[in-house]
């Protein structure tokens, strides 16, 4: 963009504010207040709203408003009780109960006989964990199960099987899931798995009904139906999102209000970064998530407090467990050598994207391994990971036989569209490989959809992908270098795995880790993992993220994390 679109842009910010439209609240005990709706937008798309279909953020966004899990985190990410009110771990490992809160309903919807809905029992959670192991349902989350739940890869294959021979299945269930009583279910592993116990806090192994997923069969994902706080009543893709209060929701604050305290949420789709902060700025919007770079220093000063034009909004700021990187498919010719890896993984000048490109927006550069520094008792910053050093990676270009870039061919570096930074930062790293390397690389942008979709395929050799936390566990990250995950048929999906990285040494000690229990020697084992993913450079880190958010000075209740979750169901907005 020239500056002049930036100056124009700039006068727009402080010339067309205006307050939000008065809205009629109801008063709730305690200062707070029923009504009104919370406008919100995602640079990115919804992909599905059914929860095995999902693994990107967008989705995982809306979705968590309309489902329950069984566990759910706290601001400070610890475990707390959602469906289940309590939960046990057997000493040996092996077997995780579930005990339901009782009087828990689905929502009201044509699916449920009279259309209203009916209580959320253990079979329901053996319904929705079944499906996340069942290849017929498209499933992008039993990996989760894979090799760790007593039965899941029986009933997976013969599911795969079946949908290949247009049978039934020849195994009908998953042994390691277990109805005990009507409110009592149990999981049962193959093996000890400490981080375990976080999967029942994923949006992916909420909680569905039966009869809407029969209802709708393969449009269940664009019509979910679930027990959490908002209810679905709308979606026009890359337009608009709508849902409602759930009136029936059990939750109740700690002052015995009846939760949630919205009576709707819209979600727009803006995909321009810049128009974002123009329609908050606006007031067309309670949530402005992420600065632009471009405006960055016009809206937070060195300190990271907002400047005086922008003092009348809240500022939220925390550390992420989010990191950003560029991916190789390590089966592919171009990258099947890991000194090409490396070489480029030399080439890029971290502290300059952060402070250039970024403008200071981002947690640090991405000098240490994937898991950011942020992440709790483990020690990210002994990684070695890679620094800027051009000499270096000419010398590691030419052993692997293209000195200064002479041979290697022409590559595309694929992004998804929208969300100004990724362009930003990708314009950068192209310049960088071209100046440092002689490699010439062009900028391929499409829709997250189908981005995700090519990449889970493993038809993209290079392409942009971000990492939040489902969990504050190192696994979750260290996962994505797991060489079980990877399918042997190549033509299979590996949506964790996306770069098809497997050294036999790291998966080995990545499992000791997970059969640790005590916490410190499981950390180690993990940095010992990290690191021999990192010397094999499966990915170019490049920075971790700092979370900046914008309110409107009537949102209040809003819980702010470093995994980004989102959880409306304590927000209400305050009288004009």
């Amino acid at each position: 963009m020239g500056k002049g679109w930036l100056l124009v842009s700039m006068a727009l910010l402080w010339s067309c504010a205006r307050e939000r439209p008065a809205e009629s609240l109801r008063p709730a005990v305690g200062d707070r207040f029923y009504g009104g709706t919370y406008r919100v937008n995602e640079v990115g798309e919804v992909r599905s709203l059914d929860p095995v279909q999902i693994n990107d953020v967008t989705s995982a966004h809306v979705a968590d408003q309309i489902y329950d899990k069984l566990l759910t985190l706290d601001e400070n990410l610890r475990l707390q009780p959602e469906l289940a009110d309590r939960w046990e771990i057997s000493p040996d490992g092996l077997v995780y109960r579930y005990y339901l809160r009782r009087g828990v309903y689905f929502h009201d919807h044509p699916c449920f006989p009279g259309g209203k809905g009916r209580e959320v029992t253990a079979e329901d959670v053996r319904y929705s964990f079944t499906r996340a192991c069942d290849f017929r349902t498209g499933t992008l989350v039993y990996d989760y199960f894979r090799g760790k739940v007593r039965g899941s890869d029986a009933y997976f294959e013969a599911t795969r099987r079946a949908a290949q021979l247009k049978t039934s299945p020849k195994v009908t269930a998953v042994d390691g899931f277990v109805v005990r009583e009507r409110y009592v279910f149990e999981i049962h592993l193959t093996r000890p798995f400490t981080p375990f116990e976080y999967y029942a806090s994923m949006v992916t192994f909420a909680i569905v009904p039966r009869e809407a997923v029969e209802y709708y069969g393969t449009d269940f994902f664009r019509n979910p139906v679930g027990s959490g706080p908002f209810v679905f009543v709308s979606w026009s893709p890359d337009r608009e999102l709508v849902l409602r209060r759930n009136p029936q929701y059990w939750q109740r604050d700690e002052l015995g209000n009846r939760m949630p305290y919205l009576d709707a949420i819209r979600f727009s789709f803006i995909k321009d970064d810049k128009t974002q902060l123009l329609e908050f700025r606006q007031g067309n919007l309670e949530e402005c998530y992420r600065i632009p770079a471009e405006f960055f220093p016009q809206v937070v000063n060195e300190q990271g407090q907002l400047r005086a034009e922008w003092k009348r909004f809240q500022l939220l700021r925390v550390p992420a467990l989010a990191t950003q990187y560029y991916g190789m498919l390590t089966i592919h010719p171009l990258f099947r050598d890991r000194r090409v890896r490396q070489a480029l993984s030399y080439a890029v000048d971290r502290e300059r994207i952060v402070r250039y490109v970024l403008k200071g927006q981002a947690g640090e550069p991405g000098h240490y391994g994937l898991i950011p520094p942020s992440l709790p008792d483990y020690p990210a910053r002994s990684i070695r990971g890679y620094r800027f050093d051009p000499e270096r990676a000419r010398q590691l270009l030419s052993e692997a036989g293209y000195p200064n870039g002479r041979g290697f061919p022409r590559v595309t570096l694929q992004l998804n569209a929208g969300g100004g930074r990724n362009v930003q930062v990708a314009e950068a790293v192209q310049a960088m490989l071209r100046e440092n390397l002689g490699i010439e690389v062009e900028l391929r942008q499409v829709e997250f959809a189908q981005h995700l979709k090519e990449i889970d395929a493993g038809r993209v050799p290079f392409f942009r992908l971000g990492w939040v936390a489902d969990y504050p566990e190192p696994e979750n990250f260290l996962n994505l270098f797991y060489g079980k995950l990877v399918p042997e048929n190549g033509t299979d999906i590996s949506p964790i795995n996306s770069t098809r990285y497997r050294n036999p040494a790291f998966d080995a000690l990545l499992e000791r880790a997970l059969a640790t229990q005590e916490r410190r020697q499981r950390m180690e084992l993990y940095r010992q993992a990290e690191q021999i993913a990192l010397d094999d450079a499966p990915m170019i880190v490049l920075f971790y993220d700092e979370d900046y958010r914008l309110l409107q000075p009537y949102v209040a209740g809003y819980r702010n994390n470093a995994m980004d979750r989102r959880f409306y169901k304590y927000v209400w907005l305050r009288p004009l």
